[in-house]
């Protein structure tokens, strides 16, 4: 149901919950904003991170809550265990005056007493997850929670006994990227530059400084010659990067951060840089093919099970980064901008990955809990499957039953 379909005065109030990470706030503030313009109020539950990260809408009010997280180390479990514990009574103090109709968790350990606050309060719940394996507070609240929604058709460690809360939407993106799916690929033809954007992120983008101007230094002198490079550095790499790129003979646009990224990404005709879900939402909203170097430190090596889908149809390379070498990075712009055909083909696969209406068919399912029955029609294991908002509470409170 969508919101041509509500009836009149029908305003309904929404709880996400989120880690302070632009992974996990990327998507939870795309819902915020369709569920704000189908005429919803929202709250975030976030942590200090999150609450001022860029990007928040205003609208959006942010509460911070203690999360606490269990480390290693299990003599800091107990300090942990308590933070939830306060988290969870703030989040159950919020939804006494904010009366939720239902609280949606994006993943992070801010989501965790949020999500646990929700299940003790017979408030219906939806957790999404953004990478290609379950996250590791999604994947303890599965069973508690009344619906999934993913952005990957398989999603590794997600029980097979969850499998008929499971609802496809894909991973949403912000309304400027989105904006530019519709966008033709830029022009390339055998005599055009070679526009290739690069960015690491916080996290490992060393290996890129290192490894990325010397692999385009090893193109043939023809395709050399038309590089057009854009890269994005940590601080304390720039310079030196500027160096490697002077030394080449190669122009490049370096800096730390850059305002305008999907403008960037829009001129571009290969991305060079890491797979975090948000990362491959992008590319395969605009349609931009890319060499992928997994971060081999992610959490269950989940950048890598991001690549596969994109990969497998064609609209991108992965490298792992033991095997990230220079030439190896040469070999495989070669085999994707050997003729004009190549790469907007790559660019046509990885569009064809896309899941332009994922905010949508996110609010769609959000909106199926509580107020009056609606259906959700989104699609479940590749089928439409209907159940309205009457069966989720009554399975909700049969599940409580059963846990007491």
């Amino acid at each position: 149901m969508t919101s041509g379909d509500l009836p009149q005065g029908s305003s309904r109030h929404f709880v996400l919950a989120a880690g302070g990470t632009g992974g996990h706030l990327i998507p939870a503030f795309a819902l915020a904003a369709e569920l704000h313009a189908r005429g919803h109020h929202i709250a975030l539950i976030t942590d200090e991170r999150g609450a001022k990260i860029p990007g928040k809408p205003d609208y959006l009010t942010a509460h911070v809550l203690p999360a606490g997280r269990f480390g290693k180390n299990p003599l800091k479990w107990p300090k942990g265990l308590a933070a939830i514990r306060e988290g969870r009574r703030m989040a159950l103090r919020l939804f006494e005056t904010f009366e939720p109709t239902a609280v949606i968790g994006f993943g992070g350990y801010p989501a965790f007493p949020a999500l646990l606050a929700a299940n003790s309060a017979n408030i219906p719940s939806v957790i999404h997850e953004q990478n290609a394996v379950l996250g590791r507070v999604n994947k303890f609240l599965a069973r508690n929670v009344d619906a999934i929604a993913t952005s990957y058709p398989n999603v590794q460690k997600l029980a097979t006994k969850h499998q008929d809360k499971v609802h496809l939407v894909g991973n949403p993106v912000r309304a400027d990227v989105l904006a530019l799916r519709d966008e033709p690929f830029p022009d390339f033809t055998e005599d055009s530059l070679l526009r290739i954007l690069v960015t690491g992120g916080s996290q490992g983008a060393r290996i890129l400084s290192e490894v990325v101007p010397d692999g385009l230094a090893m193109l043939p002198p023809a395709l050399r010659a038309r590089l057009q490079v854009t890269q994005q550095c940590r601080p304390e790499d720039i310079e030196a990067v500027r160096e490697r790129y002077a030394h080449h003979e190669i122009p490049a646009e370096l800096g730390t951060y850059f305002e305008d990224m999907q403008a960037r990404l829009a001129d571009s005709h290969l991305f060079i840089g890491r797979a975090g879900a948000s990362t491959i939402a992008e590319l395969t909203a605009v349609g931009r093919p890319a060499i992928l170097i997994p971060l081999p430190i992610a959490t269950d090596d989940h950048q890598a099970a991001n690549t596969a889908e994109i990969v497998k149809k064609g609209g991108a390379r992965m490298i792992r980064q033991a095997g990230f070498t220079g030439k190896q990075l040469a070999k495989q712009i070669q085999a994707m901008a050997q003729n004009p055909d190549s790469l907007s083909n790559a660019a046509h696969a990885a569009w064809n990955c896309g899941h332009p209406k994922a905010a949508k068919d996110l609010a769609d399912l959000v909106e199926s809990f509580g107020g009056a029955d609606m259906m959700d029609v989104i699609r479940v294991g590749g089928e439409a499957k209907a159940s309205s908002s009457k069966e989720a509470l009554a399975k909700d409170a049969l599940k409580k039953d059963s846990a007491q």
